[in-house]
């Protein structure tokens, strides 16, 4: 069978193409984390920050039963870590959060769907490290991937849990936009009063001194 033929095969199957999709960024991710020069003092602090964003998906304001819940703001040791030292670092921080959360809530009905669930929205949140310079636009476009990575697998897997005369699409929307929607906005509030500048000041800069 042809290349083209294989892609053609690929692309008529949903899930197939989702886990190409997957398998690509995480390969794309795993090259740039490589070449990021981890310290003892950046290890030291990837490690309070997963440990600060577990203790705060504890404190939950509400759990879906299909898995996923609303928090007080876990993803903001994410950003922050992302917006301190670079989207790699904040790639590898919320990847090892994604499995953190797998282990701690899991909801698994296939591999695909453990990717688009777990490692790959967390990593996402590393994408504000590219908006160093605007902390409310870099929460807004990290939290927005994530939903989509939520939506990927709510339209492909849990399609089954919509109601009645409800296209997957539009419960997928509707409940990760939901879930989302809410976190996102607890965390752009938090992130619009925390003094982030500061912040880098004491972890980064004093340090570096």
């Amino acid at each position: 069978m042809s290349f083209s033929k294989n892609i053609g095969e690929i692309l008529k199957h949903p899930t197939s193409l989702a886990a190409l999709i997957a398998v690509i960024i995480l390969i794309v991710v795993a090259i740039k984390v490589k070449k990021v020069k981890l310290n003892t003092h950046m290890i030291a602090q990837i490690g309070i920050a997963l440990a600060l964003a577990t203790v705060l998906k504890v404190f939950r304001v509400y759990h879906f039963a299909q898995g996923g819940s609303v928090t007080l703001g876990s993803m903001i040791p994410i950003l922050l870590m992302a917006l301190f030292y670079g989207p790699e670092v904040g790639f590898l921080t919320g990847f090892l959060y994604g499995i953190i959360t797998l282990i701690m809530d899991p909801y698994i009905l296939q591999p695909v769907q453990v990717l688009f669930d777990y490692p790959l929205p967390f990593m996402a949140l590393g994408l504000a490290g590219y908006f160093k310079n605007n902390k409310i636009v870099a929460t807004i476009v990290a939290v927005f991937v994530r939903f989509v990575c939520h939506f990927i697998s709510g339209v492909l897997f849990f399609g089954s849990y919509a109601p009645k005369g409800q296209s997957a699409v539009l419960y997928s929307l509707l409940s990760n936009g939901m879930l989302i929607g809410v976190e996102g906005a607890i965390c752009l509030v938090i992130m619009a009063v925390l003094p982030v500048k500061q912040l880098y000041s004491i972890a980064v800069k004093e340090h570096a001194a």
